[in-house]
């Protein structure tokens, strides 16, 4: 077998966790490393390769569009990996498994989560990432976060849980909004990104503000993830329509811009528990979800009017 011929394995581990959080603090966290550490292995990783994978100032630092195509690969390598590693029976409590969406996971959810640990120290939790559907006891989870609109009918062994409402609109970097004016005909025909698990955002959101035509855009560009379609934005490569409890944390940081508002949405963000019947710690978790979802700060509206042809 020829060798391969790979950077170091430390340094692409550090890369992908950026990637998949877009701050250099939560990758530190995430593999329990100072947030110096993780940098050093992503200047040398760009060493290694001869190509800048980031850019942009260190406060608001985005992944370029070579960046980009690398993490793409390396969370499903990664994924993979850990799928396959065998692991000894685990000793201690059973930690609470909560199916998350991705990315509500790693913008919202793992940000809030050491306050629930404070107040829970002997509850574990284990966050298991996942978009499709699952089987409580099949997959042993107790509890877990969907989206799903109020006409969805639901799984049959499960019980809603609303916690958030959803609010959606453009995002993009700021120096993409300041090339030019806030206006809902721009934004619109600026290059369109997409996420392949969510690919009707865009008219969703057209219809949320009561329009029925969607203007054409100057190009359009899919990625696999919603989390990589928001670090594209972050990049310039165009805008992106998102969920708040997606991008607040990066509108907070600067990271990102959102100059026409946000549109109530009919989607809900809801948890789910066992209709036979939560377990204790489930029931303490989806409270916690309840209060923290009422505490959540509501977005700026539309900013946009809606145009004759609703």
């Amino acid at each position: 077998m020829a060798r391969r011929h790979l950077p170091s394995l430390n340094a692409l581990r550090a890369f992908e966790a950026f990637g998949r959080h877009g701050r250099m603090t939560l990758a530190a966290s995430e593999l329990c490393v100072t947030h110096g550490a993780v940098s050093r292995q992503i200047r040398q990783l760009e060493e290694h390769l001869g190509v800048p994978l980031t850019e942009g100032p260190r406060s608001r630092l985005r992944m370029t569009e070579a960046g980009l195509k690398l993490a793409q690969a390396l969370s499903p390598a990664f994924d993979q990996i850990e799928a396959a590693v065998p692991r000894a029976a685990e000793a201690g409590p059973r930690p609470l498994v909560v199916s998350c969406l991705p990315t509500f996971a790693m913008k919202w959810l793992i940000p809030r989560l050491p306050g629930f640990q404070a107040a829970h120290p002997d509850i574990p939790v284990r966050v298991a990432e996942s978009n499709g559907p699952f089987d409580f006891k099949a997959d042993g989870v107790d509890l877990a976060v969907r989206m799903r609109r109020a006409e969805d009918a639901g799984y049959s062994d499960s019980v809603d849980h609303p916690f958030l409402p959803h609010y959606h609109g453009p995002v993009m970097a700021p120096e993409l909004a300041a090339a030019g004016p806030a206006t809902f005909e721009r934004i619109c025909g600026l290059p369109r990104l997409l996420t392949r698990t969510y690919l009707q955002s865009w008219p969703d959101w057209i219809h949320d503000l009561g329009l029925e035509t969607l203007p054409a855009a100057a190009s359009e560009q899919e990625f696999d993830h919603y989390f990589y379609m928001l670090e594209a934005a972050a990049a310039g490569l165009g805008v992106a329509v998102a969920p708040w409890a997606f991008v607040q944390r990066d509108l907070a940081s600067g990271r990102l811009v959102a100059p026409l508002g946000f549109a109530r949405g009919e989607t809900r963000i809801v948890a789910l528990t066992p209709r036979a019947g939560a377990s204790p710690q489930a029931v303490l978790f989806r409270d916690w979800l309840l209060a923290e979802g009422a505490s959540t700060p509501l977005p700026p509206e539309a900013a946009c009017e809606p145009r004759a042809g609703r």
